[in-house]
């Protein structure tokens, strides 16, 4: 089933001769429950690209469509209600409230929706990702490794379509960043949460199920690395 479709999406800044394609006529698709690896060089247009499927950046021109909704044929209100329930960001900075404790962090996306907490969904979700006994700390009582843990965490509560990292692990030692692998690909097992995660590295490329290749705004290659 085709959880993401990306028509003909380009993004361009500037005009005349100072004009640059971030993204040129870009298409594809993307199955539900499908891990895929967008790498590429610095400034090829990976993060730009993410950024446009998060909904937090605009096309020049082109569709994204979520699970069948043409994301940007929505008003701004609609857009922020449909990004919270149905898109799952996490960045390399992990972009917590530094007055909220782990737990309302994570919860802060219900909270602004006005939805009911899931007990139990939260206390799967802090058991899986080892943060039981760190529900009250405020991030700055955390490790880096703890506080992207939390921004994973936030980003499960609503139980997405779409789960978008962009440089999740850029931020980490590596033995932090293999952990932070590790729970990612645990949610899109466990969950069956569509991941697409934007490296440099390419040891965490190989992990996923499909890598795309960006080079200049385009896709350079598409190649499935295990069906």
């Amino acid at each position: 089933m085709e959880i993401l479709k990306v028509n003909n999406l380009s993004k361009i800044y500037g005009k005349g001769d100072t004009q640059i394609k971030a993204i040129d006529n870009v298409s594809f698709s993307v199955e539900k429950g499908e891990f895929v690896a967008i790498v590429g060089s610095s400034g090829s247009g990976k993060s730009t690209l993410l950024h446009i499927l998060g909904g937090v950046d605009t096309p020049t021109s082109g569709q994204v469509l979520v699970d069948g909704t043409d994301i940007f044929s929505l008003d701004q209100t609609q857009l922020a209600i449909f990004r919270r329930r149905q898109i799952g960001l996490i960045y390399q900075f992990y972009n917590l409230i530094p007055i909220l404790n782990m737990e309302e962090n994570i919860t802060l996306p219900l909270l602004l929706d006005g939805r009911r907490l899931d007990e139990a969904h939260l206390k799967e979700i802090v058991t899986t990702l080892g943060l039981a006994d760190r529900t009250k700390h405020l991030p700055n009582q955390l490790s880096g490794g703890q506080q992207q843990r939390v921004s994973i965490g936030r980003a499960l509560i609503n139980n997405p379509a779409l789960m978008l990292a962009d440089e999740p692990t850029g931020n980490l030692d590596s033995s932090n960043a293999k952990e932070i692998i590790s729970l990612l690909k645990l949610s899109n097992q466990r969950y069956h949460q569509t991941l697409i995660l934007v490296t440099h590295d390419r040891e965490i490329a190989l992990q996923a199920d499909r890598i795309i290749t960006f080079g200049d705004g385009h896709i350079m290659r598409d190649e499935v690395v295990r069906a």
